[in-house]
């Protein structure tokens, strides 16, 4: 038997109505819910349930909402799940290392919210954008945002799956590799709806924040691996899972990396908790061979507790 890895969502899975249907159902969701607007001092979940969109969509909000919306399903579903590693896609690896028991929910959440803000922040100080270039190869990608750093900062910002790759920096730069990009062959190549340049120098102002709000966590080891998106690789050392979340705000995401590190480590099972299918579609273009399911709704997690009853 393969091992079982828990994935965790990270920014652009939010949408208007998530978590609704979890909340309407059950008084454990209700109580996260609350909790989480203590901490946060707003309404979220009036945000998730009803939009508007422009709102949800805003990073400082965007980056709880998702990481709550995980956490309540995963609430439900730990005890029966033997999940023997976990991931997050950006955003996602807060709610990962969570779920390794590095972080109590409420810590996490705190984190997430200085993170959300921080970035927010940095997006206004430095102002940039993000774009996805489909149908490269990685080495070209690299190659065009070295030519394009010209014009202005730009660099790889994911690597989420063969020939799906998010570049990010400023205005000026990204368009210039789009531009480079759709000349080299890319099948598409466009700008993302996104309020900041994320996983690029860009987001060092952001820096100093999220590091004083990292430092003021005890950051606990884990019992299984979370695997890092800076190096791709499993970590359970506290100290180590903290100064790569901290490098993380800046770096790329390894994530086709990191998913084929998983599955040569012996993982055939992988299971996206959170808002949408994004990583559930990455996975099976990185690898069509492991079972790759998700947990999004009520009735997802309804059924998950009938197979296993």
């Amino acid at each position: 038997m393969g091992k079982l890895a828990v994935l965790f969502p990270g920014q652009g899975s939010q949408y208007v109505g998530m978590a609704k249907d979890i909340a309407g159902n059950s008084t454990r969701a209700k109580e996260l819910l609350e909790l989480s607007e203590k901490i946060l001092g707003y309404d979220i979940s009036g945000i998730m349930f009803e939009g508007p969109e422009e709102k949800l969509q805003q990073t400082q909000i965007t980056q709880p909402a998702i990481f709550i919306h995980s956490s309540i399903i995963w609430n439900f579903v730990q005890e029966n799940l033997d999940a023997e590693g976990f991931a997050g896609h950006s955003l996602g690896e807060y709610t990962a290392v969570m779920a390794g028991g590095a972080l109590s929910f409420e810590e996490a959440l705190t984190l997430v919210k200085e993170r959300g803000e921080a970035m927010a922040e940095a997006g206004k100080i430095q102002p940039g954008t993000m774009a996805a270039v489909i149908g490269l190869e990685e080495n070209k990608v690299e190659e065009i945002c070295e030519i394009a750093s010209a014009t202005g900062t730009v660099t790889p910002a994911n690597f989420n799956s063969p020939g799906q790759i998010v570049i990010s920096g400023s205005v000026e730069g990204v368009n210039k590799a789009v531009e480079l990009s759709k000349k080299a062959g890319a099948k598409l190549a466009k700008l993302l709806p996104v309020s900041g340049a994320f996983h690029s120098p860009l987001m060092k102002s952001a820096q100093q924040k999220l590091t004083e709000a990292l430092d003021a966590v005890n950051m606990q080891d884990t019992a299984v691996p979370v695997y890092a998106n800076v190096t791709a690789h499993p970590v359970n050392s506290g100290i180590e899972i903290k100064e790569l979340l901290k490098k993380q705000l800046f770096s790329p995401v390894r994530w086709e990396e990191t998913i084929r590190n998983m599955i040569s480590d012996g993982f055939t099972e992988f299971i996206e908790i959170g808002p949408g299918k994004v990583l559930q579609g990455l996975v099976k273009r990185i690898d069509r061979s492991v079972n790759i399911s998700g947990m999004d709704k009520f009735e997802d997690i309804e059924k998950f507790k009938n197979v296993i009853s």
